[in-house]
């Protein structure tokens, strides 16, 4: 069984030798497992992409775009879809549309979300607009109120912006488990069509009232913050990939840690953030092969206990 540093090198070789190579290192049997959108019934990969941090680069820096477009390509390569960003991001919007509108393959492929981090109606327009117009798109797939900030406002307007066609879902987000029950609430209250929040083999308060909320509801759910900033690779340095990683396809810590996350009923998609062409590389795989049942899930969450 590889480990996650051999993996990670073979991708990097692939992604060097150009994209024919990297096609064939990622090329799967079948689809990305895509989940559904209650909402709608529309499905989405499981495995989407992050950019907090990773795309905030000057949008002009070719050397620093270079490997995000690599990034993006890998990830489209491997049938993602879901691309969540937001105007707190720094440069990360403009990037994400940048590197889009040079791969040639915005639109129907992609899935694109954001969010609005202000308080009132005419800010909130205003951060749309400028989301409409770093992204490349008048119609935008997800926004998102983002940590909670002016949560009933906010989340009226983007109905009202769903009505009128320019957004297609509205949604509610945080990253910290002191939020999960104020998201619970609104879960049962308003039903928004998405949640995104933070779950980890490593933190699992959402399993807790959270996430039963959001199935009861029809409510999506994102999962951000999957490797906890870092902290779950760190507990696993130098530790050897357990035997149980090959009953669900696993060949890397990184595809354990998400298969874990897949694995809950409630989750439709989680959104891992990178710079790094051979870790996108890496987290994609982690959306085919076989996933955990509720029983491995505790196997997989009793390795770190």
């Amino acid at each position: 069984m590889p480990d996650r540093r051999q993996f990670l090198l073979t991708a990097a070789g692939a992604a060097l030798a150009g994209p024919s190579l990297t096609a064939r290192a990622l090329s799967q049997p079948a689809p990305m497992l895509a989940r559904t959108i209650p909402a709608s019934g529309e499905t989405l990969p499981v495995i989407g992409l992050g950019t907090a941090d990773t795309f905030n680069v000057p949008p002009g820096d070719a050397s620093a775009m270079a490997p995000l477009a690599q990034v993006l390509d890998s990830f489209l390569r491997a049938g993602g879809a879901l691309i969540d960003t937001a105007p707190s991001y720094g440069h990360a919007e403009a990037v994400a549309g940048a590197l889009l509108a040079q791969s040639g393959r915005p639109g129907p492929r992609t899935f694109l979300a954001t969010k609005i981090s202000t308080q009132g109606h005419e800010s909130a327009m205003r951060q749309l607009r400028q989301s409409q117009k770093a992204l490349g798109q008048d119609k935008l797939d997800l926004v998102q109120v983002h940590n909670l900030i002016d949560t009933v406002n906010q989340l009226a307007l983007l109905r009202d912006l769903k009505r009128q066609g320019i957004i297609r879902y509205a949604g509610i987000t945080h990253y910290t488990d002191h939020a999960h029950d104020e998201l619970a609430a609104l879960v049962e209250r308003e039903r928004p069509d998405f949640v995104q929040v933070n779950l980890s083999v490593g933190d699992r308060n959402a399993e807790k009232r959270l996430l039963p909320a959001c199935q009861a509801n029809g409510v999506a759910v994102l999962i951000n913050r999957p490797f906890q900033d870092g902290a779950l690779f760190r507990r696993v340095k130098g530790v050897a990939l357990p035997a149980l990683a090959a009953e669900i396809d696993c060949a890397s810590w990184a595809q354990l840690f998400l298969k874990f996350i897949i694995g809950h009923p409630a989750v439709t998609a989680v959104i891992p953030a990178t710079s790094k062409p051979a870790n996108m590389a890496d987290n994609a795989r982690a959306g085919f092969g076989r996933q955990p049942d509720g029983a491995m899930r505790e196997r997989i969450a009793a390795l770190l206990a």
